[in-house]
């Protein structure tokens, strides 16, 4: 297989993507180069953070990103993020009323629509209510129920009670998975419920995920592809992982 440089490092974090795992070996035969090139493409790939190498091959290093802190979460693909939250605010409007749920993602759109007047923001996000609670164009409904202190967002009985009595014009959600056969997921089962009611609270459903978050799974599913109207993401996303979103329905916007 004759391929750019460049393609081949796409296919091998596609590869990474499916499977959790590549070996050097295979890598070598697959791409018909010696096994020194293939050392060379991992260590490039782990010095950009996208895999860590193990004997004989390399492991995804996107499971490490449960135990990021949210500053952490809000650095990593930070330009990406922006283009995302940039696209988003182009289309909500004065004097909507918007459901976001917790997620780096999300932080920045809310940051972004700073720029529009008397939006209505129901979210289980602490730290989305902390951050638009101090501007007043922003009015702000915070979620009851048990605490996420690590992650901090609410989720419970209490909050889906009490999110089944709001409708929203508009829905912004994070998730930690998009993959055409599992849907969107995410790490944290507690919040998969919130984003579920959410999707049937809202108008207009939109999904805000960077490219290292097409093709994964995460822990708990949250809906199929075809559930919500558009997906919100970056020209990076790898061409046969779009190929197969696309084939199962999937809205897909590039927003750089």
């Amino acid at each position: 297989m004759d391929i750019r440089i460049d393609e081949r490092k796409e296919k091998i974090l596609a590869m990474l993507s499916r499977e959790g795992k590549v070996k050097v070996s295979e890598l070598s035969r697959l791409f018909n180069i010696s096994e020194v090139t293939v050392r060379m493409d991992l260590a490039d790939l782990e010095q950009k953070g996208l895999l860590s190498r193990v004997h004989g091959g390399a492991v995804s290093s996107y499971r490490p990103y449960y135990n990021m802190s949210m500053s952490q979460r809000s650095s990593a693909n930070e330009t990406e993020k922006k283009a995302i939250a940039a696209y988003i605010q182009g289309v909500v409007h004065d004097s909507d009323t918007i459901m976001m749920n917790a997620g780096s993602t999300t932080l920045f759109v809310l940051r972004m629509l700073a720029q529009h007047k008397d939006i209505k923001i129901v979210t289980n996000s602490i730290a989305i209510a902390l951050e638009a609670s101090n501007n007043r164009n922003f009015h702000v409904v915070l979620l009851g129920g048990s605490v996420n202190t690590k992650y901090q967002f609410t989720y419970g009985p209490d909050a889906l009670r009490q999110l089944s009595t709001y409708h929203a014009d508009k829905l912004i959600i994070s998730v930690d998975g998009v993959d055409a056969q599992m849907g969107f997921s995410t790490y944290y089962q507690q919040e998969a419920e919130i984003c579920r009611t959410m999707m049937q609270r809202a108008d207009v459903r939109m999904v805000a995920a960077d490219y290292t978050k097409m093709g994964r799974v995460a822990f708990a599913q949250i809906a199929s592809v075809d559930s919500v109207d558009e997906i919100i993401t970056n020209k990076k996303i790898d061409a046969d992982t779009a190929d197969t979103l696309q084939k199962a329905q999937a809205h897909l916007i590039y927003a750089d």
